[in-house]
C-alpha cells in the first residue's frame, strides 16, 4: 500500500511550532497542536549579537536572519578574534552594527538580549558562560561543547545566572525526521527495542572536516562530538529516553598519516594533479573573501591538506549505546563514503520502521524522502515526505522560524534545551573516553546529569 503524506511548509510550521522572538523560547512541555496567531503589531525587536563570524555565523545566523526576520530582530554587535574576518562578515550579513575583537567590550557596550555562539567548538563554553553572566540568553551552534568538564560548567552557569541556553539541533526539524518522531510516538511499531543507525559522510563533505580545524580533537572534540552530536540528539529525541552506557571503537584509516603525499594546504601543494582530494578554494569566492583574504591576521588555512600529519581525530567510528529504558543502539559513522546520507531502522514489539536517506542525491525525478513501515503480520507501507526547502533536509528554516516568529506551539518537542545539548555531547564524549579506556563508559559518571528512563523536557523561558 502506498501512503502519500503531502506536507506543505505552512501546515508543517503550524504543526511543529514557532517561538515568540521577544521571549526567546516558549515552554518545551506537553502542549496542544493548535496554532497561536502572530500579533498584528510588531513589538520590540530582539537585540542579537554574534561571536564567531565564520561561514555558519555569517550565513545561517547572519545574512539569513537579516533577510527573513527584519521585523523581529536587529544585530547590535559582531565579534571575532580575526579583525579582517569580522569586517568581512559584517558586509556579508548586511548589518550596520559595530564590530569587535574584544568579546567583553562588545557585551558590555551593546547589551544584547541574545548572544549567538558560532565559534570553534572548544571555545563555546567560554562565550556561553560569560554571555549568560553578562545578562544574555544564548543560542549556540552544536555541539554545545567538547568535554564533560565544560558541559558541567555550562550547566552550573545556566542554573547560577537564571539565563537560558538553546542548542540549535536543526536536524530535528526536517519534515521526514519529524515524521519518524510522529510515527514512533503514535506507537506504530509498538515499544522500541533497538535501533540500527549508520551515517555516511562523502568524500567532499566528509573530507572537508579533515582540512579545517575540526581535524584536531582539541578543537572539535573529534567527529564523535562535532558531527555525531547531531545524530545522538536525534536518537535521544526519537527514543524519548536518556543514554545510559556507551562502548565504542574508532580509528584513523583514511586521512591524515595515511596519505601517500601531503602539503600544508592545497594552494601550495605540488601534488594537485594526482590528489583526488585537491580542493581549489580560488573557485569559491565567498571562501576567498571570508578566509583567504584574512589569513594574514591569524594564519588559518581554510584549504588545509586532508593528509596532514597532525590529524588526530578518527575517520571511522562505531558505538553500542544502551538507553535507560532498555533500547539498544548500534551506531556507526564513516567519513569517506561515495555518497552522503544515512540508513536507520527502528525495531519494535509490533513492527519496524526503516529509512535510507541520501542527502547527496543523483539527479532524479523524485522529490520526496521515503520511510518504510513494516507491521508484524501485516503489509508494509511506503510513506513519502516531500523534500524540505532549506538546508539540513528542510530543518534550517523551520528551526529559525520557531525561534524568531511569534505564536506557535511545539507539539513535536523540537526545541532543544541545555540538557539536550549536554546529553548529545556526552554520548560522543563517552565514546571517545571508551576508546581510550577500552571499556564501557556510564553517562552518569561524567556530569551531574542522571539519565532518566523517560526523557525530561525543560522549559526554555
Amino acid at each position: 500500500m502506498m501512503v502519500m503524506n503531502k506536507i506543505s511548509r505552512r501546515h508543517f510550521l503550524a504543526a511543529t511550532g514557532a517561538i515568540t522572538g521577544a521571549a526567546l523560547l516558549n515552554p518545551l512541555s506537553e502542549v496542544a497542536a493548535e496554532t497561536v496567531e502572530a500579533p498584528n503589531v510588531v513589538g520590540k525587536k530582539l537585540r542579537l549579537a554574534i561571536v564567531g563570524t565564520g561561514g555558519r555565523g555569517t550565513s545561517m545566523w547572519g545574512y539569513d536572519l537579516m533577510k527573513s526576520y527584519p521585523d523581529y530582530i536587529e544585530f547590535v554587535g559582531l565579534c571575532d578574534k580575526n579583525e579582517g574576518r569580522v569586517e568581512t562578515g559584517k558586509k556579508i550579513i548586511g548589518a550596520s552594527c559595530p564590530t569587535y575583537t574584544d568579546f567583553e567590550k562588545m557585551m558590555k557596550e551593546t547589551k544584547p538580549d541574545v548572544l549567538i555562539v558560532t565559534t570553534m567548538d572548544s571555545t563555546h563554553h567560554q562565550f556561553i558562560i560569560r554571555g549568560m553572566e553578562l545578562g544574555a540568553d544564548i543560542i549556540t551552534e552544536k555541539p554545545m561543547t567538547t568535554d564533560e568538564k565544560k558541559v558541567q560548567a555550562i550547566l552550573d552557569a545556566e542554573k547560577r545566572t537564571g539565563k537560558n541556553c538553546r542548542v540549535t539541533f536543526n536536524y530535528r526539524y526536517s519534515p521526514h525526521r519529524a515524521k519518524i518522531w510522529e510515527l514512533l510516538r503514535a506507537g506504530e511499531i509498538g515499544d522500541i527495542t533497538s535501533v540500527d543507525f549508520h551515517w555516511y559522510l562523502d568524500t567532499s563533505h566528509g573530507a572537508d572536516y579533515f582540512r579545517r580545524w575540526h581535524r584536531l580533537v582539541e578543537c572539535s572534540g573529534s567527529l564523535w562530538v562535532h558531527k555525531a552530536s547531531h545524530h545522538f540528539d536525534l536518537l535521544n529525541w526519537w527514543i524519548d529516553s536518556d543514554p545510559e552506557t556507551v562502548y565504542a571503537l574508532g580509528s584513523l584509516d583514511h586521512y591524515g598519516k595515511n596519505g601517500i603525499f601531503r602539503a600544508e594546504n592545497c594552494r601550495t601543494c605540488s601534488h594537485t594533479s594526482k590528489c583526488k582530494f585537491f580542493f581549489d578554494i580560488t573557485k569559491k569566492k565567498n571562501l576567498m573573501n571570508l578566509y583567504v583574504a584574512n589569513e594574514k591576521y591569524d594564519g588559518y588555512l581554510r584549504d588545509g591538506c586532508v593528509f596532514k600529519n597532525d590529524v588526530n581525530i578518527f575517520d571511522k567510528m562505531a558505538a553500542t549505546i544502551r538507553y535507560k529504558n532498555g533500547v539498544q543502539v548500534a551506531y556507526s559513522l564513516t567519513t569517506y563514503s561515495p555518497y552522503e546520507g544515512y540508513r536507520i531502522a527502528f525495531n519494535g514489539t509490533k513492527g519496524r520502521l526503516e529509512a535510507w536517506i541520501q542527502e547527496s542525491r543523483p539527479t532524479s525525478d523524485a522529490n520526496f524522502d521515503e520511510l518504510v513501515l513494516f507491521k508484524n503480520f501485516g503489509k508494509r507501507e511506503y510513506i513519502q515526505i516531500p523534500f524540505g526547502t532549506s538546508g539540513h533536509g528542510g530543518g534550517d528554516a523551520l528551526l529559525k522560524d520557531q525561534i524568531f516568529l511569534p505564536g506557535i506551539k511545539d507539539p513535536y518537542k523540537q526545541c532543544a534545551s541545555v540538557r539536550d545539548g549536554a546529553l548529545a555531547c556526552l554520548v560522543g564524549i563517552a565514546a571517545r573516553n571508551s576508546i581510550a579506556a577500552g571499556q564501557p563508559v556510564k553517562i552518569a559518571d561524567l556530569t551531574s546529569i542522571q539519565p532518566q528512563e523517560k526523557k525530561l523536557y525543560q522549559r526554555i523561558l
